[in-house]
């Protein structure tokens, strides 16, 4: 029986062998957390001082509104039942999408500040512009905001999926295999602890 107990054990210690390593090494990254200032690094759309007091009301249908200055001009932003929306700073009419030129020259300005990380706009597409850094920065239009990611976001990113046995990409596969993992743990303790314990 013991020799039994001791076989499972042995197996069920060689098939955790893998994820004890990933989760060892990837909880030192998470431990340490190196290059996480840049990766999650927040990026903020660049204002300035605004020129002219507000020349216009606010529409008593809006549930919050910002006013702000670019370095393309005057913005609106108004929130109301149905979400944001990005208006004309002079007639109050909702602004279409950014052309590539207004996303490049919002994001060169914003992106200004840190050149190393950054450099310059290589590449627009839609919302999203690419440097020649390999970060991607993603417009949000209605709401005037940024989000930046680069190569060691990606890697930050696989590492956290590494450790948390999200290894297919699967949602419902990732999760059996975390129950898996869990259920193996529990029963290579048990079974060490009646190896321990037993005379």
């Amino acid at each position: 029986m013991r020799t039994r107990v001791r076989g499972a054990h042995r197996l069920l210690g060689l098939a955790l062998l893998l994820p004890f390593i990933g989760w060892a090494a990837t909880g030192l990254v998470f431990f340490i957390k190196p290059g996480y200032g840049g990766a999650y690094e927040p990026l903020s759309v660049k204002t300035y001082p605004m020129q002219a007091p507000i020349a216009f009301q606010p529409d008593p249908a809006w549930r919050e509104m910002r006013y702000l200055r670019t370095v393309l001009g005057g913005h609106v932003l108004a929130r109301t039942d149905a979400g944001w929306s990005h208006l004309d700073a002079a007639t109050l009419r909702p602004v279409g999408p950014p052309t590539s030129d207004q996303v490049r020259t919002l994001v060169a300005d914003a992106i200004s500040g840190n050149p190393a990380r950054y450099g310059s706009v290589r590449h627009v597409s839609g919302s999203v512009a690419d440097t020649d850094t390999g970060a991607r920065v993603t417009l949000d239009w209605d709401r005037m905001t940024l989000q930046q990611r680069g190569t060691d976001t990606d890697l930050i990113d696989g590492i956290y999926r590494i450790h948390y046995l999200q290894w297919t990409g699967v949602g419902a596969l990732d999760k059996v295999l975390g129950f898996a993992g869990l259920a193996m743990m529990i029963a290579l303790t048990a079974l060490g602890a009646r190896l321990a314990l037993r005379p």
